[in-house]
């Protein structure tokens, strides 16, 4: 185990930002929905949310560039359930929707350093008369070309990036880590010792303590069962 892979995996767990989130409503296209995994995983994101009514979709690795083990993916039946998870995960929410509409503000008048959940509509008909009624604030990118809008993907890693660039002015990547603990400890345990967490999972053992570099801190008899217990 290289120390530098530990704690660079522990640096970027304790900067995750735990409030704030993506909500991806019918949102299909493989493309899109990997560039938006990549970008929330880039700009510190842990969990993004989905909804999907009619199909269960799987975000797999080769569609997120393996983004997606590192960050949680919410499946919703609905709209109104995936923004009562979101609120309940973070009292006091602020639920945006990507929306040109008469009462639209420019994406950057929003103040990012508070909880918040972005979301971002279909490819084709966009955000549902559902989702719209249920947003605090409809946002929109200026346009000043022929097109009224940018591409899902492109829309969201903007607003993303605005919302990165207020909370580093606020110090929010600097506060004390938000993410759980035991979720905490499964990340950085399954992204430093894939092959030992796999064996874990395969005996139904917990993942044991890591030490100040990552090594594994375990007992003879822990050993003995991941090795040899079937």
């Amino acid at each position: 185990m290289e120390p530098n892979r530990y704690h660079r995996v522990k640096r970027v767990l304790d900067r995750r930002q735990t409030d704030l989130t993506v909500c991806l409503e019918e949102v299909h296209k493989h493309h899109n929905l990997s560039a938006i995994i990549r970008t929330a995983d880039a700009v510190g994101c842990h969990d993004i949310h989905a909804v999907w009514p009619h199909e269960r979709r799987r975000v797999t690795n080769n569609t997120s560039g393996g983004s997606k083990n590192w960050v949680a993916t919410h499946m919703h039946p609905s709209i109104e359930d995936a923004v009562a998870s979101m609120r309940a995960a973070h009292p006091g929410t602020q639920i945006l929707a990507t929306n040109l509409s008469d009462k639209a503000v420019d994406f950057r008048a929003i103040d990012y350093t508070k909880p918040t959940a972005i979301i971002v509509g279909q490819e084709k008909l966009g955000i549902s008369d559902r989702a719209l009624a249920l947003a605090d604030h409809h946002i929109v990118v200026p346009m000043e070309g022929m097109v009224q809008s940018l591409n899902v993907s492109v829309a969201t890693a903007l607003i993303l990036y605005e919302a990165q660039r207020q909370r580093t002015l606020a110090g929010l990547y600097e506060r004390e880590p938000m993410l759980d603990a035991e979720v905490k400890h499964a990340l950085l345990f399954e992204g430093c010792h894939p092959i030992i967490a796999k064996r874990c999972k395969e005996k139904n053992l917990p993942y044991p303590p890591l030490d100040d570099n990552g090594e594994i801190v375990a007992d003879e008899q822990f050993w003995h069962i991941l090795k040899f217990s079937q």
